[in-house]
């Protein structure tokens, strides 16, 4: 059993940065590949980004390319989502995911067992 927490959201303006964390508890932490996820008032759930267990894997949705950076500290049970350049368009919730998979298929919601209650994020234009 999983538990995450996201924290870190907030609002800011058009071409600012934020960064999420997510705290997770249990001892099996580093077993699960992790994720982030957002949705948009009348979106439907969308990957943004993943990371391997181990934290050698990355990968991005095209929308973020080079502009956030997934990271992890396994020593400390925690996810990070850097986000540079904000857009009014990644104005949404933003849910980490931990689960047992690997790429390709990490980019799928359904492949993670466990979610966290997701952070607001609102950017300004």
């Amino acid at each position: 059993q999983v538990q995450l927490v996201e924290s870190g959201g907030g609002l800011v303006q058009a071409g600012g940065s934020l960064t999420l964390s997510c705290a997770a508890s249990g001892r099996t932490f580093r077993s699960y590949a992790m994720a982030w996820f957002r949705q948009a008032p009348g979106k439907e759930r969308e990957f943004v980004a993943a990371i391997s267990w181990s934290g050698g894997s990355t990968n991005d949705a095209d929308s973020v390319k080079g502009r956030f950076t997934i990271s992890r500290d396994n020593a400390k049970s925690t996810v990070y989502l850097q986000m540079n350049s904000l857009k009014p368009e990644d104005t949404a919730v933003y849910y980490c995911a931990a689960g047992t998979t690997y790429y390709p298929y990490s980019r799928y919601a359904g492949e993670y067992s466990y979610w966290g209650q997701g952070t607001q994020v609102t950017v300004s234009s």
